[in-house]
């Protein structure tokens, strides 16, 4: 995937295996920057009885999909177990967004900044 900052929001453009492991069909998401509460970099929790619907699960390998648990509907890219992004939404579809990504600190830098 690959992380843009355009004026006041986030661009996520998705590669098509991006696409097909986590189901989704949208290509680019636009997430305006007031509708992100919080950025972090911890290792999110998650619970083995959360709701896959739909999506693909592989332990230690690759959690990618649409989630729904105790904290609300989520949407999950992360592989590796490591290198966490999380952004914690408001008036968006998901209520957290869960990725992967490389220099996940300087993200998490840039995107504090701004918010």
């Amino acid at each position: 995937m690959i992380l843009i900052l355009l004026g006041d929001k986030l661009q996520i453009e998705w590669e098509w295996w991006e696409q097909l492991w986590g189901v989704n069909f949208e290509k680019v998401w636009d997430i305006p920057l007031n509708h992100i509460q919080n950025v972090t970099t911890e290792r999110p929790s998650f619970r083995w009885w959360e709701i896959r619907a739909p999506g693909t699960f592989v332990p230690a390998l690759i959690k990618a999909g649409t989630y729904y648990t105790d904290r609300g509907k989520e949407f999950w890219y992360a592989t590796n177990n490591r290198d966490f992004l999380v952004l914690e939404l408001q008036e968006e579809q998901f209520e957290r967004i869960v990725l992967t990504v490389e220099e996940n600190e300087v993200w998490k830098s840039q995107l504090s900044e701004r918010l």
